[in-house]
């Protein structure tokens, strides 16, 4: 089941809930006009996140520590996927463009 939440701020927060004993749906994050949508994502341990890049540059999806995902430049239509399977609070942004900047959260089940 998918909810989508307006945030205090204007932007959107998607935040995922499942049963107990369901493994968790692949999540897709669009990148398109210089933004990360949703800019904020609220997923259970073990979601798979697929960044698409639908701009027409180039763009990265680097975690703020460097360390847990960093993608390759992603060209239109390019994709990057990663698995979290620790929870916590992972912002991230766009080496190529470090203005663009969104952040996902990962609950324990």
């Amino acid at each position: 089941m998918f909810k989508l939440i307006a945030s205090g701020l204007g932007g959107l927060v998607l935040a995922v809930a499942l049963s107990a004993h369901a493994t968790p749906a692949p999540i897709t994050i669009k990148i398109d006009n210089f933004t990360f949508s949703p800019p904020t994502l609220v997923i259970p341990v073990g979601t798979t996140v697929t960044w698409v890049n639908e701009d027409d540059v180039p763009h990265t999806a680097v975690a703020d520590d460097h360390q847990t995902f960093r993608s390759k430049p992603m060209d239109t239509d390019d994709k990057y996927s990663f698995t979290f399977a620790t929870p916590g609070v992972y912002p991230y942004f766009c080496s190529i463009h470090p203005h663009m900047t969104a952040k996902i959260i990962v609950k324990a089940s």
